[in-house]
């Protein structure tokens, strides 16, 4: 008996390339594009790794847990690290990045993430990226929350590499993430001696075995669902039209934010500014005195499918995220989550009253 996931023809390797041509022209760029065969902290790490090492002094952006990741995998490879952190309801700004530089002319890479979904905020990239290009540091960007939900453009940028993960706002697979990949990253890759090489995390061996080679035979098995599953949701992405999906990202955002202030009982925006509110996601604070993690236990009693969760780690108390991206980028399941929460908190109240 056959069975549509399990009797699959091999993928080829043109097959394989024409998908990588396709999310090239969804980051609207002319680089390299290498598509990996995992989970997007393959790329992250894959790239930190390929281009840092000692002699690396790199300007760490700290808007979230991952900014915090990239921190520990820079110091792993021997970087002298510069951690800029700011708070976690708000953004970096382009000054921000400038007054490092001065303080540190020396700095030759920055690393960066554009939306932080875990938080909720976003970062100005464009005006981050000229400031980055003026110096002329090598410039890392983590767009897997951003990509689909606001507009991601790593030539327009001055973005080096650029890592994407369909499975947020793209609304694809969890398990296939991509980077493109500039001239000046690949050269940096090259001459760097740390770089990984026959490894899963090498780069450079997708560069030569396959890129440089002509994109004719693949290094190793794809995972081929997985390719599949990342072409599909980039026909979606094109047939509903780019601007149209991230619209309807940016339409869920503002009304989580206006129906959390209009639920009253101190729920409210953890991202102060609405400017520097991601789309993909939208964190709220909980009211002193309600934890977060037993308000989402309780609102996802009355329907488990909605796209409520917790923030992680300490943050459990106090955060709330509504994932709202891919398929959940609409007012209908907007209202939904906000429903569930305001039952919940009432059932809170209820509780404490008695």
């Amino acid at each position: 008996m056959t069975h549509p996931f399990l009797d699959l023809a091999p993928l080829s390797a043109v097959h394989f390339a024409a998908i990588e041509d396709r999310v090239a022209r969804l980051l609207d760029t002319e680089q390299d594009v290498v598509i990996m065969q995992g989970e997007a902290l393959l790329p992250l790490e894959g790239a930190i790794r390929s281009t840092a090492g000692p002699g690396t002094v790199a300007l760490n952006v700290i808007t979230g847990p991952y900014g915090q990741t990239f921190g520990d995998w820079l110091r792993d490879c021997g970087a002298e690290v510069i951690d800029l952190a700011v708070p976690f309801h708000t953004a970096v700004t382009a000054d921000r990045i400038r007054a490092a530089f001065e303080a540190r002319p020396e700095i030759d890479f920055v690393s960066l993430v554009h939306a932080e979904a875990a938080t909720g905020n976003t970062n100005p990239v464009a005006e981050i990226g000229e400031v980055v290009r003026a110096h002329g540091a090598l410039f890392y960007l983590d767009a897997v929350a951003s990509i689909g939900a606001e507009p991601v453009l790593p030539d327009a940028w001055g973005v080096d590499l650029c890592v994407i993960g369909a499975q947020k706002a793209m609304g694809g697979p969890a398990g296939v993430s991509a980077v493109s990949v500039s001239a000046r990253a690949w050269t940096r890759m090259t001459s760097n001696p740390g770089a990984p090489r026959r490894s899963y995390l090498s780069l450079l061996d997708w560069k030569d075995r396959w890129t440089d080679a002509g994109r004719k035979a693949l290094p190793h098995a794809p995972a081929q669902l997985e390719m599949l599953a990342l072409e599909a949701c980039v026909e979606r992405i094109e047939s509903e039209g780019l601007d149209t999906v991230m619209r309807r990202h940016a339409v869920a955002a503002a009304a989580t934010r206006a129906g959390a202030l209009a639920l009253g009982g101190g729920l409210e925006p953890y991202v102060h500014d609405a400017s520097e509110a991601a789309p993909v996601a939208t964190t709220l604070r909980t009211p002193p005195g309600t934890i977060a993690s037993e308000l989402v236990a309780r609102a996802l009693a009355s329907d488990p499918t909605l796209p409520l969760v917790a923030g992680g780690g300490a943050l459990a108390k106090e955060m709330i995220r509504v994932n709202h991206y891919g398929v959940d980028a609409t007012v209908t399941v907007v209202q939904r989550c906000l429903a569930a929460l305001g039952a919940a908190m009432e059932s809170t109240h209820s509780i404490t009253d008695a």
